[in-house]
């Protein structure tokens, strides 16, 4: 029996879909949001967000030339939809799988992803960037970009378009609102109104009557366009935009597409100016399980379409996550001083556990990791024990913060970094790689990672007993290694390491996640008659200078493990071993870390292979140094 054809099958590109009847965009919305539903329940992924601008992808591609026409979509990702559209729909079910389509737009993939996003609140910055491009170079394209509303709370997103206006750039923002609710109900006399002021009648009456005003003295000038802006304003809730410059249309309804399309046009063909359309949209649209619960579905795990179950993971192990969250409220039933910060993230790093027990002691900054970092300070500087739990690829835009706000004041500030090493499905924009680096070079800081799930309960306890600099802590993304765990937390010794198994030939001396990865390691040593030592540094800085020139002196190889980039904690072991002579005397150093590519998204364990950064990279590199191969019997005792 053949398969039914859809419309969906006829577009191979969005000039297909241009030559669609405008009557059809509806059935072809319809089938764009099963064919979403269906890939992201085999792949995984960013659910709830894609299902919202079904509607509005469709409308957008058909009114505007793509991809010479851009699109640019923040965060990206709610551009599975959008991926389907653009010719790959074929390789749809491979997002976010190794050798498959990323989960964000990615400029090497496709040349519709103009622009790759998966960190918040870029577009305006970058739309406006490609606007003046186009101005500069004489040519002629629209430069759309499409913002969610949770992307609006990054300070980032105001200072673009404070800059667009002032310059009166040809920029259209796509404002997607599926929260906050910042306008009036939808319906049709918003729609008719928006449609009413979108179009040139009215954009060139308003340009004449500022042209008529601006040859006025200039306190009737002022009056005279404050009258137009606020009149307009009054009806359309548009006022805050209007005043960073922007000519504001909406609300609209984003899923009707006989407002969106229209309205779209009209915004498409006027002449002058930064624009922003207000479309309101709801969050797993058409989906009822994603519908019903938006938090569960914005990131999901493969699951059944026909239930909306998820399938979960077995694991006798605890995430780190959660064991961050539970400690830090056991720690906080001790000490009231304590609060947690978060940026719009409180799910992804336990917070939302603390805030539970805790909900006034509990901040959640939004998508403004700068202003929460120096929140944090301004909590410090008064007396308070602030915990920034954040992902470790997000602190990285809070840098200057971090410095100027933190460090040179030595305010005890405590970052407790989620995600640090590689993260899977994500890819390299959320891969923790470069923190060791760009703390380490602070003075002050005290760096702790942790190796297991019952190092990290000790490590938060340390967190809070370092009351006179800032610290930071970071530990992996996923489950634990199922060790015994403690009840309570215990400060450890601040720069003292630990040595977990004794040998006499080979040292390997971790810093955080890979730790089982050299027990791993150490066994397959053992087999080919080498006696390996383990080591976990715990701490980066201060380094535990005693511990690093023992396993130096004892051992004819030493290699250092860790989950990060280069300049970090290995730089450090080689510095210290430089200033106390050990390179000298023949000493056969090797360090390990990420390598000096972004890797791209897989599961863990093949990324990690890649980096070779696994038990079989750490065995390959001891019989590298010792100047022997044994690859193939490392591969067949694997």
């Amino acid at each position: 029996m053949a398969l039914k054809t859809t419309m969906l099958d006829a577009i191979k590109s969005p000039a297909d879909l241009r030559t669609v009847n405008e009557k059809d965009l509806r059935q072809v919305a319809d089938e764009l949001r099963a064919e979403t539903i269906n890939a992201v329940a085999v792949t995984g992924g960013h659910l709830g967000a894609g299902l919202g601008v079904v509607e509005l992808t469709v409308a957008l591609h058909y009114v505007f030339d793509t991809p010479n026409d851009r699109l640019i979509w923040d965060v990206g990702h709610q551009a599975y939809p959008h991926k389907i559209l653009t010719g790959r729909r074929d390789r749809i079910q491979t997002l976010r799988t190794g050798g498959g389509l990323s989960g964000f737009t990615k400029r090497a993939e496709s040349e519709y992803d103009c622009f790759g996003a998966a960190h918040s609140s870029t577009s305006i910055s970058a739309g406006l960037g490609m606007a003046v491009a186009r101005d500069l170079a004489g040519e002629k394209r629209n430069v759309v970009a499409i913002i969610g509303d949770g992307a609006m709370s990054a300070g980032m997103a105001y200072e673009a378009m404070n800059n667009a206006g002032a310059m009166n750039s040809r920029l259209i923002v796509v404002l997607n609102d599926n929260e906050m609710s910042i306008a009036p109900p939808v319906g049709a006399l918003s729609a008719y109104l928006a449609r009413l002021i979108s179009g040139r009648t009215y954009t060139s009456l308003r340009e004449i009557g500022k042209q008529i005003a601006r040859h006025m003295p200039r306190s009737v000038e002022e009056k005279a366009l404050r009258v137009e802006e606020y009149a307009r304003g009054f009806l359309t809730g548009g006022t805050l935009f209007e005043e960073l410059g922007f000519y504001y249309v909406g609300p609209i309804d984003g899923h009707n597409l006989d407002h969106l399309v229209p309205v779209l046009k009209n915004v498409r063909d006027a002449e002058n100016g930064p624009i922003l359309v207000h479309v309101v949209t709801q969050k797993g649209k058409g989906y009822a399980p994603a519908e019903a619960s938006s938090d569960k579905y914005h990131g999901v795990v493969k699951f059944d379409v026909a239930t909306g179950k998820q399938a979960k993971a077995k694991s006798n192990a605890p995430s780190y996550t959660k064991v961050f969250g539970e400690s830090l409220v056991k720690e906080a039933r001790k000490d009231d001083k304590i609060v947690a910060i978060t940026a719009a993230m409180p799910g992804g790093t336990g917070v939302d556990i603390f805030e539970k027990a805790f909900p006034e002691r509990t901040f959640d900054v939004g998508i403004a990791e700068q202003h929460g970092v120096t929140f944090a300070a301004g909590l410090a500087s008064e007396g308070f024990k602030p915990f920034v739990a954040i992902y470790s690829t997000f602190l990285q835009r809070a840098y200057d913060q971090v410095v100027h706000d933190v460090a040179i004041q030595r305010l005890p500030v405590r970052f407790a970094l989620d995600r640090a090493g590689l993260v899977g499905a994500d890819g390299p924009t959320h891969a923790g790689s470069f923190d060791v680096a760009y703390l380490g070079c602070l003075p002050g800081f005290v760096l702790m990672a942790a190796a297991d799930e019952a190092e990290l309960v000790h490590m938060v306890a340390t967190q809070v007993a370092i009351d006179d600099r800032p610290s930071a802590l970071r530990y992996p993304r996923g489950d634990g290694s199922g060790v015994e765990m403690p009840e309570f937390g215990v400060p450890l010794e601040i720069g003292k390491g630990r040595i977990l198994r004794e040998g006499s030939s080979v040292a390997l001396l971790s810093y955080g996640g890979r730790l089982q990865e050299c027990f791993k390691a150490a066994d397959m040593l053992a087999a080919h008659g080498l006696s390996p030592t383990v080591a976990d540094a715990r701490f980066a800085k201060p380094l535990d200078t005693e511990l690093v020139l023992r396993l130096a002196k004892e051992h004819e190889v030493l290699i250092t493990i860790e989950e990060g980039a280069i300049g970090g904690f290995g730089a450090y072991v080689l510095q210290t071993l430089a200033e106390h002579g050990a390179l000298d005397a023949g000493m056969k150093v090797r360090c390990m870390m990420l390598p000096d590519v972004f890797i791209d998204q897989d599961s863990p364990a093949a990324m990690y292979a890649k980096a070779r950064l696994d038990a079989k990279g750490i065995v390959a590199k001891v019989f590298e140094a010792l100047g022997k191969d044994v690859r193939i019997d490392v591969v067949q005792h694997a």
